[in-house]
């Protein structure tokens, strides 16, 4: 069967393609580059094409035979989506739809679809539950939200079955050192700390000092990518076998503050991190936190990687053997 991976030229599709040509599967990249990487490809069918161009994406169907897709491409800075909104729910929305479209009409039932800890907005309780509400509070977490909401009317009106796989933070590198984290501009944590070791003039920023947390830090989930790769294959499973739709946290069930995280990368390091305090960014919560229960009872799933020491010592080999880019 071969897998449609739109965005597999991303940090995490390129995870799961990789994943998917291990346990068998045919694989088809469908991405436009403008945030995928050639050099993050390992294998499989390469078909440069945007998600916006219906035509594009019909072809693809016409042209192979899709058994099922897992949908990666989007945009995903927060920030930018405030500043932006527009263009966010534009690209997201509208690429989904597309995409779901050219599945209908070459009656393509099966989806996995990336979608983010960002639909829970500002969590009531910790750690969240798949059953939380879901109130997201910027424009890249409504749109994530919308494209759920579409899923569940197509599973009911169309037939087409889907798991939505809720991230929290993904982090840290392919194991084997083939792979790894390559954003421009880079906006995660433990990427942008890594960074600026391996680039004095690189300053890192510390936004939010002042959360009601116990170092005044904000609190985060963080989760392998590798780890998240194969959750993904595994649901991709689950839902060809068992055809029902559902949506999953994928998270460690522990969290870590960003002081606890620079402390923990200057022991793998051993180099010191200077950072400079900033006020906190537009959106950000004082703790995420997921319950992943449910991904590890309904998936078999086991994130046997994601211990924060492994996340930032794989990160870190990668980022020492690329350099600065």
């Amino acid at each position: 069967m071969k897998i449609l991976v739109t965005g597999g030229a991303g940090y995490i599709g390129s995870h799961t393609v990789k994943e998917l040509l291990r346990e068998g599967f045919g694989v088809i990249i469908f991405d436009n580059f403008s945030s995928g990487k050639e050099e993050l490809i390992v294998g499989g069918q390469v078909i440069r094409g945007d998600l916006m161009d219906k035509q594009a994406i019909k072809k693809v169907f016409l042209d192979e035979n899709i058994g099922a897709v897992i949908h990666f491409a989007s945009l995903i800075q927060v920030q930018e989506s405030y500043s932006n909104p527009q263009k966010y729910y534009t690209h997201n929305i509208l690429s989904s739809l597309n995409l779901l479209e050219a599945m209908l009409e070459a009656g393509v039932k099966n989806i996995i679809f990336s979608s983010s800890a960002a639909v829970y907005g500002v969590p009531e309780k910790t750690p969240i539950p798949e059953s939380h509400p879901l109130e997201p509070v910027n424009p890249y977490g409504q749109t994530k939200y919308f494209v759920e909401k579409i899923l569940q009317d197509y599973d009911r009106a169309y037939g087409i079955r889907f798991i939505s796989l809720r991230y929290f933070n993904a982090a840290g590198a392919d194991p084997e050192g083939q792979l790894g984290e390559m954003h421009d501009p880079e906006t995660h944590l433990i990427p942008n700390i890594l960074l600026h070791l391996l680039d004095e003039k690189r300053n890192f920023d510390l936004f939010g000092t002042d959360f009601p947390t116990p170092d005044g830090t904000a609190v985060r989930d963080f989760i392998h990518v590798t780890d998240l790769a194969k959750a993904h294959v595994l649901a991709l499973k689950s839902l060809s076998a068992n055809s029902k739709s559902n949506f999953l946290n994928l998270g460690s069930n522990q969290g870590y503050s960003v002081l606890e995280i620079i402390k923990k990368t200057e022991e793998v390091t051993g180099e010191k991190i200077h950072y400079r305090k900033k006020p906190r960014r537009q959106g950000d919560v004082s703790v995420l936190l997921a319950s992943k229960q449910k991904a590890e009872h309904f998936l078999g799933w086991d994130s046997q990687f994601s211990d924060i020491e492994t996340i930032i010592k794989t990160a870190w080999n990668w980022h020492k053997k690329r350099g600065r880019f």
